[in-house]
């Protein structure tokens, strides 16, 4: 249970970089807004607590601690946690290749846990444990700007624990974790760092965490911190115009658990300390982009993984922001509320080295007593757009059963992009038969000093089984990998049953004129046709067609009868072109590559015409 809850926030445990990167500049402002320098200089005057809570409120979630019954189940967790860290030795300086990640990611579970119990259950030894770690990270040398997430992650850290404990802390240790702070990460977001502008997940987790360390060191230059504060208000957009227009996240679901949460806290402590979110919940698909885990979670409880991330979903603290800032109650009922009540219930000696570093800030974002029922304002079928569209088409927000199909277009270009356009992801009968395998270990590429991070055609990066067209559920045209130049792009989505999608795969493949991806789901839901034409090919030309399952295959003439979980699916060739049925384990041919366990390849191979063509069809029906 512990794996499936975190799994989709673990993923991005070894987070990198994006591919193209913009120039580099620290963008300080001379000098802030008047209207914003107003709002940071009142703040700089108040006490402490001043991060997503103040003393009051702080005495108004202790209270609810007590008698809410979410609030106490969650703040128990909180506290069982914490109680399993006090034997622990403080964090060490140690890196995993260029990365300090996990440290940060260490530091801020155990500070936010121990800091957050000891405000709720005033344990002493909460509380010197927790000093204990502060001190322990502020004593580093530094926290690895080379790599700013791992700056960003232990400075919202450090900045959470010097803000929450601040009049329980004696002076001298005060400007000690001070010091730490601002020099290990204030001054070192001074540099020439390309992540103020990044158009991804290092924006929203970067920016979030600088934030967090100016508002909580405000009094010291109230000035300078206007300056940081104006700096994240301009610069976090750029990470976020990418939900435009409608909240289609395009590094995928478990970089959306990384970067959706660190945006969520970025205007939570804008909000809870400065009294406004300056714009920013306002800014074109970021209030669509809460509704977008649901909508890419199947009915099997795994999501449509795209680019690097695992298929598992574990609770979304961010989802209880989303649902009581939007006032949209039923973004808790489709998975979240029983994900955050297993995940609350925990208390396994797993705990103490690990768990959901953000799962205290949910406490500030419970809005009870939680919806038995509300409407759903989700569709049945989604058309996600902007810069890496997908689509999802299901026949049932309410049967476990139902049938549920991501496809993906955009480019292997873009942002932690796979070879991966028109790859689909397929559900039915409460089983995922369709899969996508994954990110592969960040680290355990980079230690063999192979380049994870360009996307040039001929680089590392595309002979990583996973990552490669060999590795994803779509068509490959005489072994060529896929153009990463190309973006595809989805050419008309019909929501009306039966819904059906077309994708124009042209760009993708350099050596046919023409390639469309189409899938039509019937209306009663019980089955599902992917169709392929391929135009201007060599006569005589392959056309394989794959996908990858955990289910057991079995061979039946034409038909491959697919077994898993007590169910049934059946895959029936169904186009002009026919191919024989191969099985094979979906394992790459290079001692890097992961050797996914339990999954199996299906292919079939079929030559073009003389005219170049090739017409696939493959239709998949429950048993």
């Amino acid at each position: 249970m512990m794996n499936y809850l975190l799994a989709a926030f673990s993923i991005v445990a070894f987070a990198g970089t994006a591919f193209a990167r913009p120039p580099a500049s620290n963008d300080m402002p001379d000098a802030a807004r008047p209207e914003i320098a107003a709002t940071v200089q009142r703040a700089a005057k108040r006490p402490h607590p001043r991060l997503f809570a103040d003393a009051d409120g702080f005495a108004q979630l202790k209270s609810r601690a007590g008698s809410d019954e979410l609030v106490k189940l969650a703040a128990e967790h909180v506290r069982a946690a914490a109680d399993m860290m006090l034997p622990l030795a403080p964090s060490q300086r140690i890196k995993e290749g260029k990365r300090l990640l996990a440290v940060s990611r260490t530091a801020l579970y155990r500070i936010a846990t121990l800091a957050m119990a000891y405000r709720l259950y005033g344990n002493k030894a909460h509380l010197d444990r927790a000093v204990a770690e502060l001190r322990a990270v502020c004593a580093f040398e530094d926290w690895n700007p080379s790599h700013f997430l791992d700056v960003g992650e232990m400075s919202l850290a450090v900045a959470v624990g010097y803000d929450w404990l601040y009049d329980d802390i004696d002076e001298p240790t005060r400007r000690e974790i001070a010091s730490g702070l601002r020099r290990n990460g204030l001054d070192a977001s001074l540099m020439k760092l390309w992540w103020i502008r990044a158009h991804n997940n290092w924006g929203q987790v970067c920016h979030a965490g600088i934030l967090a360390a100016a508002l909580a060191l405000a009094e010291e230059n109230p000035s300078d911190s206007t300056r940081y504060v104006q700096r994240c208000i301009d610069r976090l957009p750029i990470s976020m115009k990418a939900l435009a227009p409608n909240g289609c996240y395009p590094e995928g679901p478990g970089y959306w658990s990384y970067g959706m949460h660190f945006n969520v806290i970025a205007i939570a402590l804008l909000e809870g300390a400065l009294g406004s979110d300056f714009g920013l919940a306002a800014k074109p698909g970021f209030r669509e982009a809460g509704f977008y885990p649901d909508l890419v979670t199947g009915p099997s409880g795994e999501t449509f993984n795209y680019a690097d991330g695992g298929s598992g979903r574990g609770t979304h603290p961010a989802l209880w922001w989303f649902a009581k800032r939007f006032n949209a109650p039923e973004l808790l009922l489709y998975r979240e509320l029983d994900l955050f009540k297993a995940y609350a219930a925990r208390r396994d000696n797993g705990l103490a080295v690990r768990g959901h570093r953000l799962f205290p800030f949910a406490l500030f974002w419970i809005k009870t007593p939680p919806p038995s029922s509300a409407p759903s304002r989700l569709p049945l079928v989604w058309d996600g757009k902007g810069p890496v569209p997908i689509t999802v088409q299901r026949s049932s927000w309410n049967d476990d059963e139902a049938l549920f199909v991501g496809m993906k277009g955009g480019s292997p270009s873009g942002p932690h992009g796979h070879m991966d356009a028109g790859s689909f992801v397929m559900d039915t009968k409460g089983v995922r038969w369709a899969v996508d395998l994954g990110a592969e270990s960040y680290y355990g590429i980079e230690k063999r000093g192979m380049n994870l991070w360009s996307a040039a055609q001929n680089a590392d990066r595309w002979k990583i089984f996973r990552l490669s067209t060999w590795g994803h559920n779509v068509l490959m045209l005489d072994g060529c990998q896929q153009n990463v130049k190309g973006n595809a792009k989805f050419t008309s989505v019909r929501k009306e049953p039966p819904s059906e999608v077309a994708l124009d795969l042209s760009s993708l493949y350099t050596n046919a004129s023409q390639v469309v991806r189409s899938g039509r789901m019937s209306a009663d839901g019980k089955s599902y046709v992917l169709t392929d034409s391929v135009k201007g090919f060599r006569p005589g030309g392959e056309v394989r067609w794959c996908m990858n399952t955990r289910a057991k295959a079995e061979v039946d003439g034409r038909a491959l009868v697919l077994r898993q979980n007590g169910k049934t699916l059946r895959l029936v060739q169904t186009g002009r072109d026919v191919g024989e049925w191969r099985v094979a384990p979906a394992k790459g041919p290079n001692e890097w590559d992961s050797p996914n366990k339990g999954c199996s390849q299906l292919t079939f191979t079929v030559k073009a015409d003389a005219a170049g063509e090739a017409r696939l069809a493959v239709t998949f029906a429950a048993e």
